[in-house]
């Protein structure tokens, strides 16, 4: 694996020089865009550790609470915000994955287009997730700020709605951003993917 690596690295710097270059506004954005998608995948990689340490308390709590009276069987709050935490986890890491091209497509219809085709669908399909990302995203605002004003809580627990609400919009809006640097990206001939983001194979 190690070898491999060593080969690939320079051939990816190599292939990143051929590439053109954004102009200086564009790289400044695209550039943050991608920081941002670094942090989307931090926090969701977080959200999921969170919500597999809770899932192990609510199963170490009904265990304990076979042989000690005194222990209580469950933890009131443990479903409710493993759910929060499963939402979260499922919107943030979206853009991390989609600029290392993680996410599920159909290339068939790609792979056999001429590049001039190529370049028009990727850069419709951007636009495409862009806009819808755009809508999802502030009909997700406009919920988490209605649960605000109107101060909705939970019933189990009275967690304000707002909060959870507002954190899966967050991460909405970094995979709407992220659609919006693969469009341009597309527009400009840049590459789409930058796999240096993945994760190291394990030795």
């Amino acid at each position: 694996m190690t070898e491999i690596r060593a080969k690939t690295a320079p051939q990816l710097d190599a292939f990143l020089k051929r590439v053109p270059a954004a102009p200086a506004p564009l790289r400044i954005l695209l550039d943050g865009i991608d920081r941002l998608g670094r942090l989307d995948g931090w926090i969701g990689g977080g959200c999921l550790l969170m919500l597999t340490l809770l899932m192990l308390c609510e199963v170490a709590t009904r265990f304990l609470s076979n042989f000690l009276p005194f222990f209580p069987p469950t933890i009131s709050i443990a479903w409710e915000y493993s759910s929060y935490l499963m939402a979260a986890s499922f919107t943030f890491g979206a853009a991390m994955t989609l600029r290392v091209g993680g996410h599920i497509r159909v290339l068939l219809l790609l792979k056999n287009a001429p590049a001039p085709v190529q370049r028009a669908l990727d850069i419709l399909s951007a636009a495409a997730g862009f806009a819808f990302m755009a809508f999802l995203t502030s009909a997700m605002a406009k919920f988490a700020f209605g649960a605000y004003v109107r101060g909705q809580v939970s019933t189990s627990s009275d967690t304000p709605l707002w909060f959870p609400e507002a954190v899966v919009t967050f991460g909405m809006l970094l995979l709407t951003l992220q659609f919006l640097a693969r469009a341009i990206q597309a527009v400009l001939g840049l590459p789409l993917e930058d796999h240096r983001m993945k994760a190291s194979p394990v030795e």
